[in-house]
């Protein structure tokens, strides 16, 4: 099988400020790794990230973010973190920003801004902004207004689907089944679903992505040996799968060790180059 011929995109890396990690959140990043310093300089150095994800095979990344203060330790700080953090090198560094309807009051008015910034891509993490995706139907209206700016905006939004072992996550915010309701109401809104609801959620996060057009999969956090477990007809929506790792959250070795095993799946070339280069360029054109 011939190697990918498009540049490569990861679009599930954490970048993020490291002075606001949590102690917990911080003690099980560090558990099994012997990779800390890389990861130090890279949260620290956009020009060390860079030279990283070169010498991984990476040719464009997305960092996500988003505002986590009571679970992960990011504020509302992290979004303007990310945009100064990628300046520059937005052509390699694709910038996430995620609003928690929790702490914001004008959701609208900081989409708003946050995409005049530059920002690529809305992130919800509902286990760990401790709210669920449709909580626009009830405690918070504000989602809303962050799927009606990034639909109009044609930005994709991210849902965070399956667990978290994060110390005050709360998993049953990542049911992807509550997807759903957004993919009835926004038809016109891109929706990434992360992880596909590994580990227990896979078939939900299949039959949504069958349903919805503008759904896409994102890989990241399932083992490659996984996939074809978990998705055993993922051909079927080979157009809209996207190659993301998650590094370096807990239990992803490295970006390079995810790209071979994803290489190594019994797909035909054509469908491996789809997951790792031409379905992002879609979604996340150069600018």
């Amino acid at each position: 099988m011939s190697a990918t011929q498009g540049p490569v995109t990861d679009v599930h890396v954490h970048v993020q400020p490291w002075e606001m990690i949590r102690p917990a959140v911080m003690e099980a990043m560090r558990k099994g790794r012997d990779d800390l310093g890389t990861i130090r300089r890279c949260f620290d150095d956009p020009g060390a990230l860079v030279a990283h994800l070169d010498g991984e095979g990476v040719a464009r990344t997305v960092l996500i973010n988003y505002e986590a203060p009571d679970v992960m330790g990011f504020s509302t700080a992290t979004n303007e973190w990310v945009l100064r953090y990628t300046e520059g090198r937005r052509d390699r560094l694709l910038p996430c920003v995620g609003i928690n309807p929790r702490f914001e009051a004008d959701v609208r008015g900081r989409a708003e801004r946050l995409a005049d910034g530059g920002a690529r891509l809305f992130k919800v993490h509902g286990p760990h902004m401790l709210v669920s995706p449709n909580d626009y139907l009830g405690p918070h209206p504000g989602l809303r207004d962050l799927y009606e700016v990034a639909q109009a905006r044609r930005l994709p939004v991210m849902f965070h689907t399956g667990t978290s072992i994060f110390r005050g996550a709360r998993s049953k915010h990542g049911d992807p089944l509550q997807l759903e309701d957004v993919g009835v109401d926004f038809p016109d809104l891109a929706v990434i679903i992360a992880h596909g609801g590994r580990p227990f959620w896979t078939e939900q996060a299949f039959f949504l992505l069958r349903r919805f057009p503008r759904f896409f999969l994102d890989l990241s956090g399932i083992p490659p040996n996984r996939i074809l477990e978990w998705f055993p007809r993922v051909e079927e929506i080979a157009d809209r799968v996207l190659f993301g790792t998650d590094w370096p959250s807990p239990g992803v070795p490295s970006i390079a060790k995810n790209l071979a095993g994803i290489r190594a799946l019994p797909l035909p070339a054509a469908v491996i180059e789809q997951f790792l280069s031409a379905n992002a360029l879609r979604l996340f054109p150069n600018a």
